[in-house]
């Protein structure tokens, strides 16, 4: 952050070509976010570690009371859970909002654009990864997850870039394509190069059993 404020944001680009010192300006902004993040990520793993404790415990205490002969109330322990688990999800909601809204300033500056295109994700992405997660695509195409953590790490790059230089959007948002396509073509090879050996595997055993 310390060198993109004295590189970048030095000379930082201005509409209309021209060149103006906002150093100050992004070490402020990049610290604001920084303890954003980390106020955002300490929420986010207290409620994780609640939810992991309450789970705990419920399940405790449904084998004391089957030893004891008297079912507990469940009402009372799954309303915890789900309270927590509540908090939890309210918390990753706003994590995931923060970076949605801090990544589209790295495509495009546009207010309407940026509101469409947030609302694409709630609506659409965000059902779409439901879904995925649910039938086990992220377990099948196992660099799924990293592309998409390198094509954030991408767009923060770009979007200090574009502190000083002007990049066109098209590029931005091929750069992000490019990742996603890659890692799930890394997770195809992978998983024929796991059946391959798992079907060399097989005949190894087969010609063994047989004798010859």
């Amino acid at each position: 952050l310390l060198v993109s404020a004295m590189t970048f944001g030095a000379h930082a680009h201005q509409h209309g070509g021209a060149h103006v010192d906002k150093a100050e300006t992004v070490l402020l902004s990049g610290i604001a976010g920084l303890i954003t993040y980390m106020i955002v990520g300490g929420l986010s793993g207290y409620f994780e570690d609640k939810l992991e404790e309450e789970e705990e415990r419920e399940h405790e205490a449904e084998e004391e009371a089957v030893r004891a002969g008297k079912p507990k109330s469940a009402v009372a322990l799954a309303g915890k859970a789900a309270f927590f688990m509540f908090l939890y999800l309210e918390v990753l909601d706003a994590s995931f909002s923060f970076d949605g809204v801090i990544g589209a300033f790295a495509i495009t500056n546009d207010i309407v654009l940026m509101a469409l295109g947030l609302g694409i994700g709630a609506m659409y992405v965000r059902s779409l990864t439901v879904y995925l997660v649910r039938e086990g695509t992220l377990d099948d195409y196992v660099y799924l997850e990293h592309g998409a953590h390198y094509a954030i790490g991408a767009l923060a790059l770009v979007l200090l870039v574009t502190i000083q230089y002007e990049i066109n959007e098209f590029i931005t948002g091929l750069i992000g394509v490019v990742l996603i396509g890659a890692s799930f073509w890394s997770s195809v090879r992978r998983n024929r190069a796991l059946a391959r050996a798992e079907a060399a595997g097989s005949g190894d055993k087969a010609e063994v059993s047989s004798g010859v």
